[in-house]
């Protein structure tokens, strides 16, 4: 019988394949590389087509003031901007700042909670994006303690 780690590496060959012979289709390629690479809130919103951020009471962001643990650090964002596409979750102190990014629509609720792993304290940021390109913010200041990227 094979184990999971079998039917993973198979899957991945065959993923592989696929991808260099032109079958799968774009979008099971995407990668945004300048929003992944950003070291700047305004950096990562223009990776993905918003304005320079502005801060709003419409975006909230909920963290710990203190995270004994920067490995594992609870975070939880959300918007009530009627026309949010996408949620984005940035640290900016971390070796790559985009932590993550939701797309929306009107099936969700744009309220997410995620751990994430904090190298040093840094300002957190939530950033939600509008169809219209118009992006907003919230900010939280994180201490952490002990370092959760290899610090």
């Amino acid at each position: 019988m094979p184990t999971r780690r079998d039917t993973l590496h198979h899957g991945l060959a065959v993923a592989g394949l696929l991808a260099s012979a032109g079958l799968l289709p774009r979008a099971a390629l995407a990668f945004n590389k300048a929003a992944f690479e950003a070291k700047s809130v305004a950096e990562a919103a223009k990776a993905f087509g918003g304005s320079v951020p502005v801060e709003s009471r419409d975006v909230t962001l909920a963290t710990p003031e203190i995270a004994e643990n920067g490995a594992v650090v609870q975070m939880t964002l959300g918007t009530t901007l009627p026309d949010a596409r996408q949620l984005l979750l940035l640290v900016e102190r971390n070796p790559h700042a985009l932590v993550a990014m939701f797309e929306l629509n009107e099936a969700l609720e744009p309220n997410f909670s995620i751990n994430a792993k904090m190298s040093q304290s840094s300002d957190v940021y939530a950033v939600a994006i509008t169809r219209d390109g118009k992006a907003f913010f919230a900010r939280r200041d994180v201490r952490v303690t002990l370092g959760g990227c290899g610090a």
